[in-house]
């Protein structure tokens, strides 16, 4: 594939446009916020390199569409896309940073942080002993790239990890690994559950009143996407105990909103989609990978497969 005309889009085109001209790409490259692109920009492009926008954008005008996050919903989510328009996604560090965002919250909690707080601020000394982890199992639904990383960061502390993914097919990373739709023997024996799923019509909502109920006492960890998780059905396995603590970095709606009631629960913590930020140069240095390989009609191990979603 030739491409010589390149639009990038994004909040930090300053940032990138530092670190590809380190590059010394023989292209035609437009650097453009989302608010200042245009249709002849589409028009004009061979490429597209972004995150999606949100207007309305031809995306079948370019020949390669990149991602600059490691979702695609954006793109492809209940829209309508040219099959045959290119479409890859950054690959990057977001494993290890998630993994070690979400073994940041499982420390805390089985090192007993919130009952030690507590206690110092009311100044009482009461002995309790803070778990182990190898005493502790772990679910992940999504066992990619990301999850699968995950997945070994908690078992080097010893966890017991399963996956649960769309196909059910067994990764080395897991203990054992089930379908989505198969029977949530797994789930019952979580500590913790981890959502690493991309969203897709088979993932929207599918922590639902029915999956809760199949729970006890866990804590759950969202750093998929905010449309797989009914939040009322979430709030209500919460005051019923199903969940004991639930940790949320991506929401419905983003930013969310001020009148959330997820923002003054007791038991829930809120951060603002950064478990998997896109450094501008790992962006930058994934995009010329992949520029290269695109040229050279190379194998490329981050292709979407748009009709999966992922």
């Amino acid at each position: 594939m030739n491409i010589q005309n390149i639009v990038i889009v994004s909040p930090m085109v300053k940032e990138l446009k530092e670190y590809i001209e380190q590059y010394k790409l023989n292209k035609s490259i437009r650097y453009i916020t989302e608010d200042a692109l245009t249709e002849e920009d589409l028009d004009w492009a061979d490429a597209f390199c972004g995150f999606q926008v949100q207007k309305d954008t031809d995306y079948s005008k370019v020949k390669w569409v990149h991602s600059l996050g490691a979702g695609v919903d954006g793109f492809l989510y209940h829209q309508d896309w040219n099959e045959n328009v290119l479409l890859t996604r950054t690959v990057c560090s977001f494993g290890q940073r998630i993994g070690e965002y979400c073994l940041s919250y499982i420390l805390k909690d089985a090192q007993a942080h919130p009952i030690f707080s507590a206690q110092q601020g009311e100044k009482v000394w009461r002995e309790m002993t803070p778990a182990l982890l190898d005493q502790k199992t772990a679910v992940i639904y999504g066992t990619g790239e990301i999850g699968s990383k995950v997945a070994t960061i908690l078992s080097g502390f010893g966890m017991k990890v399963y996956g649960v993914s769309l196909s059910g097919k067994q990764k080395p990373a897991f203990n054992q690994v089930a379908a989505v739709d198969s029977d949530d023997s797994l789930i019952k024996e979580a500590d913790y559950v981890m959502n690493t799923l991309p969203l897709t019509d088979k993932t929207a909502d599918l922590f639902d009143k029915r999956f809760f109920d199949q729970v006890d006492h866990i804590g759950f960890i969202n750093v998929g996407r905010g449309k797989s998780v009914v939040e009322e059905d979430l709030i209500e396995a919460i005051d019923r105990e199903e969940v004991r603590f639930a940790v949320l970095d991506v929401f419905r709606e983003e930013p969310l909103s001020d009148t959330h009631p997820f923002w003054k629960h007791p038991n829930i913590t809120v951060t603002p989609h950064i478990s998997a930020v896109t450094t501008a140069k790992e962006a930058v240095d994934c995009f010329v990978n992949t520029l290269h390989k695109v040229e050279a009609g190379d194998v490329l191990e981050n292709k979407v497969d748009v009709q999966k979603g992922y």
